[in-house]
């Protein structure tokens, strides 16, 4: 069976809530300092977050990329960023002129890796009319888990980071891996099939396909082309080698023009818009991968463009602590501490049946217990009655326990 890990800590929080947004309480936080390729630390090193923002801290480095790994067909290495993303907690769809998914970073994944759209930098013959799909043209540079670094050594991913959670699993909706600079949430592959939270368990379908052309001579909008600006002949590169090969056909899948939708999700209970990674019936990147060539809400400054990804924190905020472990999908929360009414212990495991949470007095007197973590991934324990003082939170699987210092304020 699957051990289960809890660090000793005091997580102290000037914000108390019911519950944290996903947006906080998902991120791969490297508690121990380990170190992973060039010796960097890997995943989000800090979380810090605000009445309306999360910050989240990151090197770019996963910890998946094994060290002194040499990617195929690709002459540069990644470097640590550095980076300080800001992601707001109150997201916003864009009513007005959408903003188109850049070159560069747009989104995160929850181990801090940056999601890239789904082009390369160059386009046929420097004409900026046909553009290359990296998904194409650098798959043979890509590492075992879909990512490669760039000239800039910035680690990225296109496409489904595969390593990230577990594609295959069609049984149960899946999880959050990340999230987009405009604040929703990015989702695996499966979903409910109703947007009200209801029906089978199914894959995502993009509602893109590929055009159905002889040449490249047409644009999706109907522009014909003078010859400076045709593309390829599909002889030379097969069709969806560019992104003017794919055309969006409303309702022909799951998803919208933004790949992604409204729906009622395991972490968003009241409904959210939310991206998927879309896959074929083969398990492999399905265009436009993550998100379309435009985002659904309103992005925040200082995510995007050149030289982004170096927020500056200017307001007053609260830091995150968790354990999570991206290889055994395990992740235990405990908050808020100092707590006064309540304390909700959030977690995140495939075992969770096994797992309970007692709370005891500085003498050893049981206080506070919950039911095992069956039905749902979080337990709120009321601390109605309890005097002021140090507690102990005991989280225990069948084979081990661990423990928290818990202060319970009047």
């Amino acid at each position: 069976m699957k051990k289960l890990f809890l660090p000793v800590f005091i997580f102290h929080s000037i914000f108390c809530s019911a519950q944290l947004s996903p947006a906080v309480t998902c991120w791969v936080i490297n508690n121990t300092g380990g170190t992973g390729f060039g010796n960097i630390e890997t995943n989000v090193q800090w979380v810090h977050y605000s009445t309306n923002n999360v910050y989240v801290h990151t090197t770019d480095i996963p910890s998946w990329i094994p060290v002194g790994y040499d990617w195929p067909n690709n002459p540069w290495f990644p470097d640590s960023m550095n980076y300080t993303f800001k992601i707001t907690l109150h997201p916003q769809q864009n009513s007005g002129t959408l903003v188109k998914t850049p070159y560069g970073h747009i989104g995160l994944w929850k181990n801090g890796v940056s999601i890239y759209n789904p082009m390369d930098t160059k386009s046929w013959k420097d004409s900026a009319t046909w553009f290359q799909n990296a998904f194409y043209f650098e798959n043979n540079t890509f590492d075992n888990c879909l990512g490669h670094p760039n000239g800039s050594h910035e680690y990225h991913t296109h496409v489904n980071p595969q390593c990230l959670y577990d594609k295959y699993n069609d049984s149960t909706h899946s999880p959050i891996i990340g999230y987009a600079f405009d604040g929703y949430p990015i989702y695996g592959a499966h979903a409910y099939t109703n947007t009200n939270g209801t029906g089978a368990i199914k894959r995502m379908e993009s509602s893109y396909r590929m055009r159905s052309i002889a040449d490249r001579k047409i644009l999706l909008n109907g522009t014909v082309l003078d010859s400076l600006h045709y593309g390829p002949a599909l002889s030379q590169y097969q069709l969806g080698a560019y992104m003017e090969d794919f055309e969006f056909v409303q309702g022909l899948g799951d998803l919208d023009e933004h790949n992604g939708r409204f729906c009622i999700t395991p972490e968003y209970v009241s409904g959210t818009y939310a991206y998927f990674v879309t896959i074929d019936d083969n398990f492999e990147p399905q265009f436009p991968y993550v998100l379309g060539t435009t985002y659904y809400g309103k992005v925040q400054i200082g995510n995007t463009g050149p030289n982004s990804g170096f927020n500056s924190i200017t307001e007053t905020v609260a830091s995150y602590t968790s354990l999570n472990e991206v290889e055994n999908i395990t992740a235990i929360s405990v908050y808020p501490n100092p707590a006064k009414d309540f304390l909700n212990v959030q977690i995140d495991s495939k075992n969770r049946n096994e797992i309970s949470a007692v709370l005891y007095d500085i003498n050893g007197n049981l206080v506070r217990e919950t039911e095992n973590f069956v039905q749902s991934n979080q337990q709120t324990i009321s601390l109605n009655g309890l005097n002021a003082g140090l507690y102990l939170l005991r989280i225990s699987d069948s084979e081990q326990s661990h423990s928290a210092k818990i202060l319970v304020i009047q």
